[in-house]
């Protein structure tokens, strides 16, 4: 199969594209394409033939349930059932990078769920992707479009390097704007767990109920939640500071840093999440970052612990994952 990577920087590209999805979706095929948190692999959420297409194409379990991105909140009833606090949260973040667990109803094929009861929805923000789903006018199912476990992409380009001949076609839509998956949330009456940390914060989330934090779990409720994830080939170590690391000799060790510290020469290579101490921007920047390390040729990566506030508490939740092999 030869993957085509359709640009979107002018109108009229823009408008191929999304009529090039639209055709390939409408067959049943999957198409990559850019949402304001990673690039999502989307198959048609109410076909169970497309949706196989998916877990075919990443090489992804089928116990790990996918998020539905839904065209309008007026699809809501039809594949879940609400409360007034989870309708709350959708006032608030939607269109947006929230993604809320509810009861599912059956319209929901449950190879989409891997059987569970609950479903992951969201609404993207991104304007290609909002246009593709609007006009489609059906739900779209849309994990990260790269293999199974690996880093999520965050341009095109990364996307071709993961399923390159696997996929009909990619849509370019430039960098994401956020670089996380979007935060996951179970909403029980006045309790609202994070199941994944991600772009919406545990602070803002808390003007709304108690927050707690979901297990790491082997059996997952909603996508994201394996303790093994986002990771690169090149094995990686988390240290609070990379001069305290020791490198072996003759061993190429590479470094991901957060702080404004100088990185110490003993690194082969180093990539700087931010350089103004910025948890926003240094989340954008960390899968791009971390994959270029990954390319380096390095024996290691040493990534820099980064604070556990705000944006960062999704930032060590990826490079927690991303260590465990």
């Amino acid at each position: 199969m030869k993957t085509v990577v359709e640009p979107t920087g002018v109108p009229n590209e823009r408008a191929q594209a999304i009529s090039r999805a639209l055709t390939l979706l409408r067959a049943g095929e999957v198409v990559a394409l850019p949402t304001e948190t990673v690039y999502g692999l989307a198959a048609d959420a109410l076909s169970a033939e497309a949706v196989v297409k998916i877990f075919e194409t990443k090489e992804r379990p089928r116990f790990d349930p996918l998020i539905v991105h839904l065209p309008n909140p007026a699809w809501l009833p039809r594949v879940a059932t609400a409360s007034s606090l989870a309708e709350k949260l959708m006032e608030k973040f939607w269109p947006g990078p929230l993604t809320i667990l509810l009861p599912k109803t059956s319209l929901i094929p449950d190879i989409v769920t891997a059987g569970l009861p609950t479903v992951a929805l969201r609404m993207s923000a991104h304007p290609v992707f909002s246009a593709v789903v609007r006009e489609l006018d059906r739900p779209l199912a849309a994990p990260s479009a790269n293999r199974f476990g690996r880093i999520s992409p965050t341009a095109a380009a990364h996307v071709l390097e993961e399923l390159d001949g696997r996929i009909p076609l990619i849509v370019d839509g430039g960098p994401t704007e956020h670089g996380l998956e979007s935060t996951i949330v179970a909403v029980e009456e006045d309790c609202l767990t994070i199941l994944r940390e991600g772009p919406i914060t545990r602070e803002e989330l808390a003007v709304f109920g108690t927050v707690r934090t979901g297990k790491v779990t082997t059996l997952p409720q909603a996508p994201g939640q394996l303790p093994s994830h986002y990771a690169p080939r090149t094995p990686l170590l988390i240290v609070d500071d990379l001069a305290s690391v020791i490198v072996p000799l003759g061993m190429r060790y590479g470094a991901l840093a957060w702080s404004a510290a100088a990185v110490p020469p003993f690194f082969a290579e180093s990539r700087r999440l931010s350089d103004k101490d910025d948890l926003r921007e240094a989340a954008t920047n960390l899968f791009r970052e971390l994959r270029a390390l990954d390319a380096a040729g390095l024996d290691v990566i040493v990534a820099e612990a980064t604070p556990e506030t705000g944006l960062g508490a999704a930032i060590m939740d990826r490079l927690r994952r991303a260590s465990q092999r």
